[in-house]
């Protein structure tokens, strides 16, 4: 695939919240879900709206409209959960972004993706990787590991450490 002379191409998975086009990187990425009831749990951050159970282990759920100041919106037939792999401290978090809808796997060379804008975008721009261009249409390519401050990750790591001790 990386055939290219002096570029590389790497896969994003797309997805929309708000009527925006995101990606984050594939390797990030463990699996993607249909909605399933989330379980809130008591004294987290507004964003987290609890957790799934997910073959027996339990894993957070961020909602990104919440995270990134988007007004909320109800669950439907599109809304899905993206299982990915958070580098926080040295440490790999597993971790759940609800999003509006997983459009697709994407292919982008790395001279399509330009560096982030110091401004005019719904999210800060320390959260950005680059801006993509694929089919005419931008998307926001996000730094998984930045989005999370130590602070909110602290609920995940309890979680993370709670189910540990629970997996016999």
């Amino acid at each position: 695939m990386s055939g290219l002379e002096g570029g590389r191409v790497r896969q994003y998975l797309s997805f929309s919240l708000d009527g925006e086009t995101f990606a984050i990187e594939i390797p990030k990425v463990r699996e993607v879900l249909e909605y399933t009831r989330i379980t809130r749990v008591p004294k987290m951050p507004e964003f987290m709206r609890g957790v799934i159970n997910l073959r027996g282990t339990v894993v957070p759920i961020a909602d990104m409209r919440l995270k990134f100041g988007m007004a909320p919106k109800e669950p439907d037939l599109h809304t899905s959960i993206v299982v990915m792999e958070i580098e926080l401290d040295g440490e790999t978090m597993v971790m759940g972004a609800l999003v509006d809808s997983v459009r697709e796997v994407l292919e982008l060379d790395e001279d399509q993706v330009e560096p982030p804008p110091k401004m005019g975008t719904v999210i800060g721009s320390e959260f950005i990787k680059g801006m993509g261009k694929h089919n005419d249409e931008f998307l926001i390519i996000l730094d998984m590991d930045r989005i999370f401050s130590a602070g909110e990750m602290e609920f995940v790591a309890e979680v993370s450490s709670e189910n540990r001790g629970d997996a016999t």
